[in-house]
């Protein structure tokens, strides 16, 4: 698998426009998580972003903090985790996650376990840029790569330092808040990706709200890629049923995919 900023910028590079989809991992469980992932990379997913069960989700809305506690009572470890994605090579998967847990892990062992595993890269919450330099440096050490969150609040100094931090993409919060569907993509955004793209030639994705195909669509009309979480996580926690909800969940990427596409 090819390193994620490689990926993401020749795609930029060619017109391409990406959708990320997140899963929780260990919900329903870690045995079936290759078969979610492989789901959603025949769908259309263009990257996976795997978010690793923690028990206080500061940024996450009720969908993600629902199926992170499931994930937990179930035992969920994050070695477990690692261990049931290595080898999964048919997309970029992201690592999206707290500090805590890391810190628990180490992070010297955790960035060469994440890269032995054949994860791509990682998005930490609550690791800021400017305090995550011991991270960064291990990440490249193994051949990973970060993202860091930029807010529609944030500073043109602050963006300017998320946008120098980020490799791979920087992500774009569609508005503030935490993770859940939306009625609408707030304005708020474009105004953003537009402030990123004068301090960044890197690729913009845009998270937080985007939940149906004209979400994709509104936010790829300005943005490299849209990012879809919570839907994703309500479908399978819904639908899935040791597989027989595949098609279900299947058919949702799918559409979301060619949103990306008009």
């Amino acid at each position: 698998m090819a390193r994620l900023a490689d990926w993401a910028n020749q795609a930029r590079d060619e017109g391409a426009k990406a959708l990320v989809a997140f899963v929780t991992a260990g919900d329903p469980s870690l045995e079936e998580l290759p078969a979610i992932m492989e789901t959603l990379a025949d769908a259309g997913a263009d990257v996976i972003e795997l978010g690793i069960p923690f028990s206080d989700p500061i940024a996450d809305g009720p969908t993600i903090q629902a199926a992170s506690n499931r994930s937990l009572g179930a035992g969920t470890r994050l070695t477990d985790v690692l261990r049931a994605v290595r080898g999964f090579d048919r997309v970029p998967i992201l690592m999206m996650g707290y500090l805590n847990p890391m810190l628990a892990y180490g992070l010297e062992r955790l960035a060469q376990d994440a890269a032995s595993a054949a994860i791509s890269g990682s998005i930490v919450c609550d690791l800021l840029p400017d305090e995550a330099g011991e991270w960064r440096r291990l990440s490249l050490e193994a051949g990973l790569d970060t993202v860091f969150i930029a807010a529609p609040t944030c500073t043109d100094e602050r963006l300017r330092t998320v946008a120098e931090a980020s490799l791979g993409f920087v992500y774009a919060l569609s508005r503030t808040g935490v993770t859940g569907s939306g009625m609408e993509i707030s304005s708020d955004a474009q105004g953003l990706v537009a402030r990123l793209r004068r301090e960044t030639p890197k690729p913009v994705y845009v998270g937080f709200g985007v939940s149906n195909p004209s979400h994709v669509r509104e936010v790829v009309s300005f943005a490299d890629g849209a990012i879809v979480g919570s839907p994703i996580v309500d479908l399978v926690c819904r639908e899935w049923k040791n597989g027989q909800g595949r098609e279900t969940l299947a058919r949702y990427v799918r559409e979301m995919k060619q949103a990306t596409l008009a």
